[in-house]
């Protein structure tokens, strides 16, 4: 969700290929003008040690600095620049999968004096001395004042393995999620809960968001670099509409899991690509507007 955010501020496909940081995150030098937007986690940024918004799309400069300084909410921000990154897709997908060694760049983590190349060189009106924030901001808020504060979930296959005083335990618990997650998976610190049978289930296929018993009692929600397949009981899967909460949390935090059924998942995905599709429509007029009337 953040990914096409950005890619909409910029006026990008919003599948265009990003820059995903963590903190602390990379320095950037621009050696030409361009057209960008941060979004996801805001690691209070800076072009030249001057404080820029994000979520907001920004005019950058040659020679121009970008770099972060703190994070202030979230695990995860995106960097989109207008015109996409010279990227090779790799099994139709742009990510960068660490572990293969595959995809995004050279399929590893950026590192110092690498130089991303742009898939197209976009013709920005006018000169400009000084980078400058474009005047309007995105609302990425699609949800609206109701909106639960757990996670939603759906039973899954297996949730009827779980003893009824673990599926209690499921929606009343905090869970904390562990130091040993990682992009593969989140493991979380939680009593155990416990099974009505010790008989192994068959590999089946999970997918993001898959939450399975592990044989400690313990739980494992699997994020983008999760396996095909798995042989541990999918008591649960989040719903494909708070994939992006579930991301932007790191280990330490919290998570409340809240059982939902499908129509209100499909319904909140649905409201979801409704408000990006908007977002998309506003910002490419915002965009067209902005550039006819600063043409020289």
């Amino acid at each position: 969700y953040a990914l096409q955010v950005c890619n909409i501020l910029v006026g990008n496909s919003p599948g265009e290929a990003v820059v995903e940081m963590h903190f602390p995150a990379a320095v950037y030098l621009f050696t030409a003008p361009a057209l960008i937007a941060l979004g996801g986690a805001d690691f209070s940024a800076s072009i030249n040690g001057d404080s820029v918004p994000h979520l907001q799309p920004i005019m950058v400069c040659k020679n121009d600095v970008l770099q972060f300084h703190k994070p202030t909410n979230g695990a995860r921000a995106y960097l989109a620049v207008a015109g996409g990154l010279a990227i090779d897709p790799w099994m139709n997908s742009y990510s960068t999968h660490l572990k293969a060694k595959a995809g995004g760049y050279l399929g590893r983590s950026l590192q110092k004096d690498d130089e991303l190349l742009l898939r197209q060189l976009p013709k920005f009106p006018g000169k400009k001395d000084e980078f400058s924030v474009l005047p309007w901001q995105v609302d990425i808020n699609w949800f609206g004042k109701d909106y639960p504060k757990e996670i939603l979930a759906l039973p899954g296959h297996e949730w009827e393995r779980l003893v009824e005083a673990s599926k209690e335990n499921f929606t009343i618990t905090s869970f904390v999620i562990a130091k040993q997650s990682d992009r593969m998976g989140f493991r979380l610190n939680n009593r155990p809960l416990y099974s009505i049978t010790d008989k192994e289930v068959i590999s089946a296929a999970v997918s993001f968001g898959t939450i399975q018993l592990l044989p400690d009692g313990g739980l494992i929600i699997l994020m983008a670099d999760h396996q095909t397949t798995g042989g541990y009981p999918r008591v649960a899967h989040v719903i494909t509409a708070h994939q992006s909460r579930l991301a932007q949390l790191k280990a330490g935090d919290t998570i409340q899991f809240r059982l939902t059924d499908q129509s209100t998942a499909e319904e909140l995905l649905i409201k979801q690509r409704q408000h990006l599709l908007q977002l998309q429509n506003a910002c490419t007029f915002r965009l067209e507007e902005y550039f006819h009337a600063n043409r020289n």
